[in-house]
């Protein structure tokens, strides 16, 4: 951990995590941890592991999935993560979604596109920043062969039951918040799925260490 220059904000985002690890589901704990028994395995043999978050639009939890499992690495110093996200159709990172990623601590730069921008996202200031954008989970950005395709959402899950070039498939889903789009508890149900991610996130590298 020393060894980053993670943001203040993203630390103290992360604290409150810790006192929560154990709150996760038995059942949802099992699937986390076949993941993470995955990527030390690939770490052990190749030196590396990529992870493909998928969903069906890439606009939400995909992208959290993303961004969250790239810093929780990069938090337990765990070598040789790379990780992608992608949709079955391509959109736009959603506003509210990349909100409440500010609110935890990542810091956001945007190309101006207004159809699908190009984010660079970060989180510690001595760490390459993470481009990310919505796109076809076999974008050619993404890898084709040899990584883990976590499906973020059930849709995706059901209508993709074979992900080509996937070593290794597993189905980590969340619950939509964009079904609280225009609503008051907007704010709430972005958070929430914010912080559940990042949480498991972290439990599974956690295990990986």
């Amino acid at each position: 951990m020393g060894k980053r220059q993670l943001y203040p904000e993203f630390l103290k985002y992360t604290r409150s995590i810790f006192d929560h690890l154990n709150d996760i589901p038995e059942k949802r704990k099992i699937d986390l941890a076949r993941t993470a028994a995955y990527v030390h395995e690939q770490l052990k043999k190749k030196g590396m592991a990529k992870l493909i978050f998928i969903c069906t639009h890439n606009s939400r939890r995909s992208h959290m999935g993303q961004i969250w499992a790239q810093a929780a690495a990069s938090f337990y110093e765990v070598e040789g993560i790379q990780t992608y996200s992608g949709g079955t159709e391509a959109t736009a990172f959603n506003p509210n979604a990349v909100k409440a990623m500010k609110a935890a601590g990542f810091r956001f730069k945007t190309d101006g596109n207004a159809s699908n921008p190009i984010y660079t996202v970060s989180y510690a200031s001595n760490q390459n920043p993470m481009k990310v954008f919505s796109k076809k989970y076999d974008d050619p950005s993404n890898p084709r062969e040899d990584f883990c395709a976590i499906m973020t959402c059930s849709d995706a899950d059901e209508n993709c039951p074979i992900i080509p070039g996937a070593a290794f498939r597993v189905a980590i889903t969340y619950e939509d918040p964009k079904a609280f789009d225009d609503t008051p508890e907007e704010t709430k149900a972005y958070a929430d799925r914010c912080y559940q991610i990042g949480k498991e996130m972290f439990y599974l590298f956690n295990k990986v260490r």
